[in-house]
C-alpha cells in the first residue's frame, strides 16, 4: 500500500522523485498518472488504473456526470514509468493544472498515490486537523467490534 507522505522536487523538465517506498510497489507493473479531485493528481497502479476504467466504462453515457468523469480521468490520463534515478514524468498539461514547479507532495492513498503543491496541501492538512470534522468522519467508519 501507498502510505505517508513525503516532500520531492519536481525538476525543470517536468520530473518527479518517487519515494524509495513507493518505487518498489511501481516496479514492473507499470503505472498511470491522471487528474485526481481535489486539485492534486493521482498515480495509480497499471492494475488499480484497470479497476477504476473498468469503473468509469460500465457508467452510463447518457448521464452527464458520468461523462464529466471520465473526461476528467480519462483525457488527463497518461502511461508513466520510472527511470533509472526513481523519477516520473510528469506531463506538462498535469503540472500546468496544479501550478507546480519546484517542490511536491506525494502523499499515499492506499491503492494510489496523490502528488499536491505544498500550499494546497497544507491547506487539506489544515482542513484534516479540525476535530469536530474529524469526530463526525470516524463515526461513519465505525470502528466497533463485529459482533461474531
Amino acid at each position: 500500500m501507498f502510505l505517508g507522505q513525503f516532500q520531492h522536487n519536481l525538476d525543470d523538465k517536468g520530473r518527479l522523485m518517487i519515494p524509495a517506498r513507493f518505487r518498489d510497489l511501481l516496479a514492473g507493473s507499470g503505472a498511470y498518472i491522471t487528474q485526481g479531485f481535489d486539485k492534486c493528481l493521482m498515480v495509480m497502479t497499471e492494475t488499480y488504473f484497470k479497476q477504476v476504467y473498468d469503473r468509469v466504462e460500465a457508467m452510463n453515457l447518457a448521464d452527464a456526470n458520468a461523462r464529466s468523469l471520465r473526461r476528467l480521468l480519462l483525457s488527463n490520463a497518461y502511461p508513466v514509468e520510472v527511470d533509472k534515478v526513481g523519477r516520473i514524468l510528469v506531463p506538462q498539461n498535469l503540472r500546468a493544472f496544479l501550478q507546480i514547479e519546484g517542490e511536491a507532495i506525494v502523499a499515499g492513498q492506499g491503492e494510489y498515490f496523490e502528488v499536491w503543491k505544498p500550499a494546497e496541501w497544507n491547506e487539506q492538512m489544515t482542513q484534516l486537523q479540525d476535530t469536530e470534522a474529524n469526530n463526525q468522519r470516524f463515526a461513519a467508519l465505525d470502528l466497533s467490534k463485529s459482533k461474531s
